[in-house]
């Protein structure tokens, strides 16, 4: 596979027959139809991971990554119109790996400078987005939403971690905007109720009513 570079790329809103043709092709080993993909979505992919991310460096290490991922799971792909939403999770767990190595690696230095008596400097306060990403990834929150089902899940990411519209989820998944807003209160319910089972009587996480 050659080393992929940023040129822009398109909007999230491609042909997604032209996708999935695209990453059967990938899975079959075409490099060439990986450059294709790439071109197509690394902009947008870029910008919403840069949203979430403020160090350029770390952005760009993520979208390659994410790459490098299709190209070796490429054959993982459903089909079925969500090339873009996949793409996006892929996206989303590699930021939240980077972003975990990187608080490890703090650690690290923040231990070091201790006992060598050293001040270190201050960590970087982890954003609001950052915190609700790992919620919905790890810890009890992502525990829940494993168990419910995959497309609302899907759902759920898009809306509440990327704070993407109504039309903007619909676009990236390849749904009807009637669907989305369906899913998103079948995945709140079943959600809440996930949460409501581990804890019987506790406040809900999500808020806000079905």
């Amino acid at each position: 596979m050659r080393l992929l570079r940023p040129s822009g790329g398109g909007p999230a809103g491609g042909d997604e027959d032209d996708d999935t043709a695209l990453l059967r092709a990938v899975a079959r080993g075409d490099s060439e139809a990986l450059a294709v993909l790439y071109d197509r979505h690394a902009g947008w992919l870029h910008a919403r991971l840069a949203r979430r991310c403020p160090d350029e460096e770390t952005v760009r290490e993520v979208l390659q990554d994410t790459f490098v991922t299709v190209w070796r799971s490429a054959g993982g792909h459903r089909g079925g119109g969500e090339a873009g939403g996949w793409l996006w999770v892929i996206a989303a767990r590699r930021l939240v790996d980077a972003q975990r190595a990187r608080a490890r690696a703090e650690r690290v230095v923040t231990e070091a400078a201790r006992h060598a008596a050293v001040p270190p400097e201050p960590p970087a306060a982890a954003s609001a987005e950052d915190r609700v990403l790992a919620g919905l990834e790890y810890g009890e929150v992502g525990a829940a939403l494993d168990r419910i089902s995959p497309e609302l899940a899907e759902v759920l990411r898009a809306t509440v971690v990327d704070g993407l519209t109504t039309r903007e989820t619909a676009r990236l998944l390849g749904i009807p905007e009637g669907t989305v807003k369906t899913r998103a209160l079948r995945a709140r319910r079943e959600l809440r109720a996930a949460l409501g089972a581990a804890h019987p009587g506790g406040p809900h996480a999500l808020g806000g009513t079905a």
